[in-house]
């Protein structure tokens, strides 16, 4: 059975804010940062979910939000739901203000993740 069909399969996606904006450079970067922040996160508390999310080969997907409270109650949705989650707040060196919420970053299984996120648009 192929990983994309399996019941176990695990998969991440990055979330952006599209009201923002941003520059190309600006969404690789702040996705990045929610990338890697969802994946130490895992690595503490949801160790298998990460091994199985590599061993499939790392499936991400880049979507996008109209808004920061669409962003926010995502966020807030996929934590409920138990999910590992990062939402990433700026630091305001480039083109944003300090501490504006760009993007969330999801991990878990992919059934539960496309239920969430499935209605969204990719980036």
């Amino acid at each position: 059975m192929s990983p994309e069909l399996n019941d176990s399969s695990s998969t991440m996606v990055l979330v952006v804010r599209s009201d923002l904006k941003l520059s190309s450079g600006k969404i690789v970067a702040q996705t990045g940062h929610a990338a890697v922040e969802v994946a130490l996160k895992a690595k503490r508390n949801e160790a298998d979910l990460l091994a199985r999310w590599r061993s499939e080969g790392a499936r991400k997907i880049a979507l996008k939000v109209p808004d920061e409270d669409t962003l926010k109650q995502l966020y807030r949705e996929a934590t409920d739901a138990g999910l590992v989650t990062y939402l990433v707040k700026d630091a305001g060196h480039t083109e944003i203000p300090p501490g504006t919420l760009t993007v969330v970053g999801i991990l878990g299984p992919r059934r539960s993740v496309d239920i969430l996120v499935g209605e969204l648009s990719l980036l």
